[in-house]
């Protein structure tokens, strides 16, 4: 059986719901669905979006890999028109990668003061 590994960023919801922020199962990593914390919360979508960006990259480097080995990101925005913001900072992230990428309006996030989540997936080789 190949070796699982689970990350925490410690983030406030990881123990209330129960997950990681990221799981390594061989060279697959999948990390959780990801929004900004305080000062960044208060931000706007690319201010969030950045930050959420810099998470998965953390997670991802605890996991020992990178942005680089993004193969796919799913983005959830609670308005559309942040659509160009979110994008921005995604692009910033993965102008040389160029994963495949989903971005979906959703009707609301766990807190109010949330205007985007992202997960990923990395293959590691």
């Amino acid at each position: 059986m190949t070796e699982r590994m689970n990350i925490s960023s410690g983030g406030d919801y990881e123990p209330v719901f129960g997950y990681s922020r990221a799981v390594r199962v061989g060279e697959h990593i999948h990390v959780s669905g990801t929004t900004a914390r305080e000062p960044e919360r208060s931000g706007d979508a690319y201010e969030q979006a950045s930050a959420v960006l810099s998470l998965i990259e953390a997670a991802l480097r605890e996991a020992g890999s990178s942005l680089a080995a993004v193969v796919r990101t799913v983005t959830y925005v609670t308005d559309i028109k942040d659509a160009d913001l979110v994008a921005r900072a995604h692009r910033e992230a993965f102008a040389d990668v160029l994963p495949a990428a989903t971005m979906v309006e959703v009707s609301a996030l766990i807190d109010p003061k949330m205007k985007v989540e992202i997960e990923a997936y990395a293959v590691e080789k």
